[in-house]
């Protein structure tokens, strides 16, 4: 075995995987700040000028479904070619194969129940969209094995390259569409378009993977391995997108329009911290599972990283909800911004749950996150119904954020200490942009307060707040770029327990 390091307690062979995988890190978040940035702007100007909130609700039904679909289509044996040891080209013919089967089976279902799919979620109207729109998940099991051999590799240059053809002619083809009037339908065929693009592109950017090909024995050890997780994810997508079938089903489309709307705001933290994290977070673990030290901490920096980078947007959005929405998108937009406080909450609940995910993932515990999902689902149901007869979108909002953080938080944090991630790491992690993260939010209130909610105003307000919030997190940037030889200070407060 190698001795560790002098005085880092690290094996030798960990330096050049951090150094690889850091380079990832940095492609991947430029190439998601870069593509949701474009869709943001996108989606400004579909909303402003062509599309009303009853578009957006249509729009949130089909993608709601879509992603729940995208979850198990490949049975989850696609992760086998970022965890598994050995040459993945021995078994990918045998993953594309399964992964191709399943997408085929699950879009020919969903095309024969699509009618009745819409009308239990209370849009009819939306199963035209919905037999298109999931042509999808066909395109993406077929893209899975280069996909993840490009995950596999840290190769998010080539990546974003992807993305960005992606990206590029969906946005083309759903602005073309929108202009002539196709509505919820542009969002769909731009979908399709923007797939067929990114299977094409994963293909030249990984060559000779789009192979397919059957081993009986290799194909029972993928469906062992896969489907706890095809499960587990699919609960995962069912806790995320379970409030959208609520609205729809219990409340009117105007409503769902303006909750998709506030929805996808409170996403954009996720979307651009959190995406660019986990497309290295698993393989990056997966090499350090077997060593528990190191992955407690590569835990806690990669959490420490996305939780200082997320806090802040949070706070702004949150408390700018009104103003935000009525500059960006308008004043019919309004309703949505009484439900954005509460799912920005949500929002960086989310964020840590899904890099948690991503390790207990890595370390075998699928059965933890099973259950874990599955709680959360059961207990979830209940609250946004209540909350959506109550308060209609706020008490849907506020639902979510009563079961995220009284019971799945807690459930995680033991989940991660039997895994080896004690609560001390997950603190050491979060004291800091918390703590700045409320000094932030009285700064922000209280400017808002005193300037008003202009242009200007806002400008200054979010400028102040960022620079109160850089101040009080200066501290931990050590320990974020992991050159602590020790363990950082923890802020008073904090209340980490010794040990763990």
């Amino acid at each position: 075995m190698t001795a560790p390091a002098a005085g880092t307690g690290t094996p030798p062979e960990a330096a050049p995987l951090g150094r690889k995988v850091g380079a990832a890190a940095r492609w991947s978040l430029v190439n998601t700040v870069v593509m949701r940035l474009g869709n943001f702007v996108t989606g400004i100007i579909l909303a402003r000028f062509f599309l009303g909130p009853e578009a957006w609700g249509v729009y949130g039904i089909a993608q709601t479904v879509l992603l729940v679909l995208l979850s198990a289509n490949e049975l989850g044996v696609s992760l086998a070619l970022v965890r598994w040891e050995g040459d993945p080209r021995r078994f990918a013919p045998t993953v594309l194969t399964l992964s191709a089967a399943s997408s085929c089976l699950l879009y020919a279902v969903l095309f024969a129940a699509a009618p009745a799919v819409a009308r239990v979620l209370g849009s009819p109207e939306a199963a035209g969209v919905l037999r298109v729109m999931c042509v999808c998940v066909v395109l993406d099991g077929l893209a899975q094995v280069p996909a993840g051999f490009l995950t596999r590799e840290f190769a998010q240059g080539r990546r974003m390259a992807v993305d960005a053809l992606n990206f590029v002619l969906s946005t083309a083809v759903t602005l073309l569409l929108a202009v002539q009037g196709w509505g919820a339908m542009s969002f769909a065929w731009g979908s399709v378009a923007g797939n067929v693009a990114a299977l094409v592109g994963c293909c030249l950017a990984a060559p000779g993977t789009l192979r397919f090909g059957w081993d009986r024995e290799q194909a029972r050890a993928l469906l062992r391995f896969g489907l706890p997780l095809a499960g587990a994810s699919m609960l995962a997508l069912g806790v995320v997108n379970v409030d959208t079938m609520v609205v729809g089903s219990a409340l009117d489309q105007l409503a769902l329009g303006f909750y998709v709307l506030a929805f996808n705001i409170s996403g954009w933290p996720v979307r651009i911290i959190s995406e660019a994290a986990r497309r290295v977070s698993f393989a990056g673990f997966s090499r350090l599972a077997d060593t528990p030290g190191a992955l407690a901490g590569g835990f806690g920096r990669a959490l420490g990283v996305v939780m200082t980078g997320t806090v802040p947007l949070c706070v702004l959005l949150a408390s700018l909800a009104a103003p935000v929405v009525g500059l960006v998108y308008g004043e019919r937009w309004l309703p949505a911004a009484a439900a954005l406080p509460w799912l920005m909450g949500l929002g960086l609940v989310r964020i840590g749950c899904e890099l948690a995910y991503d390790c207990l993932v890595a370390i075998g515990r699928r059965r933890s996150l099973i259950g874990v999902q599955a709680l959360w689902l059961v207990v979830l149901v209940p609250a946004l119904v209540i909350g959506a007869g109550a308060g209609g979108i706020v008490g849907v909002a506020q639902g979510h954020v009563l079961v995220a953080g009284a019971v799945v938080v807690p459930v995680f944090l033991v989940a991660l200490h039997r895994g080896g991630v004690g609560l001390r790491t997950v603190a050491r992690a979060c004291a800091w942009p918390f703590l700045g993260g409320a000094v932030m939010t009285a700064v922000v209130l209280g400017l808002e307060r005193l300037l008003g909610d202009g242009v200007l105003a806002l400008l200054a307000t979010a400028v102040a707040g960022a620079l109160c919030y850089g101040l009080c997190v200066l501290p931990s940037i050590r320990f974020l770029r992991g050159s602590a030889a020790a363990a950082p200070v923890v802020p008073a407060g904090a209340n980490a327990p010794a040990g763990g």
